[in-house]
């Protein structure tokens, strides 16, 4: 399967003018072959902590992205803020920093955000979410993480034998681009699967800057595409037995003490 990381910059706090931005884009993607196509975090507002940026659950970004994955015929994922009313703290009033992950059969996926950023407050704007989700797509077995969440290698290692490639969309600030670059490549090594980072450019409205390094790792941790700071689609081919080929030569995961099993699969038609 091909997959397309889609680096661009982000109109701060303007979901129109940012999903006018991107459909031209998610069309090239898709155009280069892409059958899975990833945007950045918080794609249509930027990473705002400003109190009513959440919007519902299948609000105006999920219908985005299941609109142009339905117009193309791919996958499209990206990550929002959106509140759900379903119990706990917060329920309701807080948004979950959400990954939304559309079919073109008109499914649709989400993972929530597991670590929310302290150091920048989103623990006090954002719901945690609960566990990852891994989603089979056309043969491909996909787990989403979400930008801080690649530091915590715990729960890539926990989801691993149940996945085939992980996808990181973020806003990674520039000053520590090569945590965001290392922490990558590691993560691929760690687990002998596929990495696709896909991280945004430009100064958000609060004036962090981002320089992208959006990149796909092999499972081998080669840098497979890479891209520097400017808006661009990255793209890479990514085959579920290359997993299978280095995990049979290189028999690492079986060797782990302590290791928790995977979570259970949620499946999706291809």
């Amino acid at each position: 399967m091909r997959i397309a990381a889609v680096q661009h910059d982000i109109v701060w706090e303007d979901r129109d003018a940012n999903f006018a931005r991107l459909a031209p884009q998610v069309a090239r993607a898709v155009g280069a072959g892409a059958e899975l196509v990833l945007l950045t975090e918080t794609f249509s507002t930027g990473f705002s902590m400003t109190p009513g940026i959440g919007e519902p659950e299948g609000g105006p970004s999920a219908q985005f992205l299941a609109g142009q994955a339905a117009e193309h015929g791919a996958w499209v994922g990206g990550t929002c803020p959106e509140i759900a009313d379903d119990g706990g703290e917060g329920a309701g009033q807080l948004p979950y920093n959400s990954f939304v992950l559309a079919g073109p059969d008109g499914t649709t996926h989400r993972y929530r955000k597991l670590h929310p950023f302290t150091h920048a407050g989103e623990h006090e704007r954002f719901r945690a979410g609960q566990g990852p989700v891994t989603v089979e797509v056309g043969g491909l077995r996909v787990t989403p993480f979400i930008c801080y969440d690649l530091r915590f290698a715990d729960v890539f290692w926990d989801a691993a034998p149940r996945t085939d490639v992980y996808l990181v969309p973020a806003n990674w600030p520039s000053p520590r681009r090569h945590h965001w670059r290392t922490l990558l490549q590691a993560r691929a090594i760690e687990n002998q699967a596929y990495v696709v980072g896909c991280n945004r450019v430009g100064t958000a409205g609060e004036g962090t800057e981002h320089v992208g390094d959006s990149g796909i790792v092999s499972p081998m941790g080669e840098l497979l595409a890479a891209a520097a700071g400017v808006e661009t689609i990255v793209l890479a081919d990514v085959d579920p037995a290359e997993v299978t080929a280095t995990r049979d030569r290189l028999r690492f995961l079986p060797d782990r003490r302590g290791r928790r099993q995977g979570l259970p699969l949620e499946t999706a038609g291809s």
